[in-house]
């Protein structure tokens, strides 16, 4: 089968700071470094990575050839990524010694995704693949339509949240990705609870205390997170999804590709880095973790 993914590229720059900055603080950085990232680029990179076939749909700048040349080399099909005139998405992020960080997005290109590139590329598409896409692009709702309609299974990472963009694919998704915090903003905004969610499969990703699998008829199951000393949080929930949908695209029950999702998670956050340092399905196999 086959992931195709509508998703951000955007390049990282990562500063390491001695504390996050608060509001009005000037903070000098201790370390920079320059590397692929962008949700929707993590995500490609973590399905590939997991042993799945990933067809990316994006969008760069003049300036984004080696993004999408990192991709290629990574084993994601980049053959559905434009060139725009807008710049490259990118990103500045600031990483504290305890792992935490803040994310500043410039959305460039990714905003500009051409709906005939959208449409050529599902144009290939089985019922039975995956269609995934998060809120760093222009026409998910539109893609998402298009990919259920086409009898692909549908998945939604409800980030950077928008209570909106999450109720305007709701009706067409099989499975919904969101963090704590964005599944108590969805919850007010519907008025619901989490598991009388309209969609088949919901999970709530907790971080360091692991993840909520909320299915249609049953009770949530909780799933705990691999203790692990974290040194960089950055793109550990777009490793985790990625490894998720892989997981269930090879046929994995829920359970199980969860219990994958889970150690790749843990094995990124003790990385410094972004797409680049995402795990591959052999190290997370072997990986002895205590």
């Amino acid at each position: 089968m086959t992931i195709y993914n509508l998703g951000s590229i955007n390049a990282d720059n990562v500063y390491a700071v001695p504390h996050l900055p608060a509001p009005g603080e000037t903070l000098a950085a201790t370390g920079l470094r320059n590397g692929l990232g962008g949700k929707g680029a993590n995500m490609s990179v973590a399905a590939a990575r997991a042993a799945a076939r990933v067809v990316h749909i994006g969008a760069v700048g003049p300036d984004g050839r080696r993004a999408v040349e990192r991709l290629l080399e990574y084993g994601v099909d980049t053959r559905h990524i434009a060139q725009v005139a807008e710049v490259t998405g990118h990103a500045n992020i600031y990483v504290d010694a305890a792992g935490e960080n803040v994310i500043i997005l410039c959305a460039g290109a990714n905003h500009a995704v051409p709906h005939a590139e959208i449409a050529k590329a599902l144009s290939s598409a089985n019922a039975g693949d995956f269609f995934v896409t998060q809120n760093e692009t222009n026409a998910q709702a539109e893609a998402a339509r298009m990919a259920h309609d086409l009898g692909l299974r549908v998945v939604y990472a409800a980030a950077p949240f928008s209570a909106g963009a999450v109720q305007a694919v709701m009706p067409v998704l099989d499975l919904l990705v969101l963090n704590a915090v964005e599944a108590e903003q969805l919850c007010v905004e519907t008025g619901s609870d989490t598991g009388d969610l309209p969609v088949r499969d919901v999970m709530v990703t907790r971080g360091g205390e692991g993840c909520i699998w909320y299915t249609a008829g049953a009770a949530p199951q909780v799933f705990p997170a691999i203790p692990v000393t974290p040194v960089d949080t950055t793109g550990a929930g777009d490793t985790f999804t990625g490894y998720l949908i892989a997981g269930l695209d090879r046929g994995m029950p829920m359970a199980q590709a969860i219990g994958l999702a889970t150690r790749a998670g843990a094995l990124m956050v003790m990385r410094h880095g972004t797409a680049d340092v995402i795990p591959d399905l052999k190290v997370i196999e072997e990986f002895a973790f205590r």
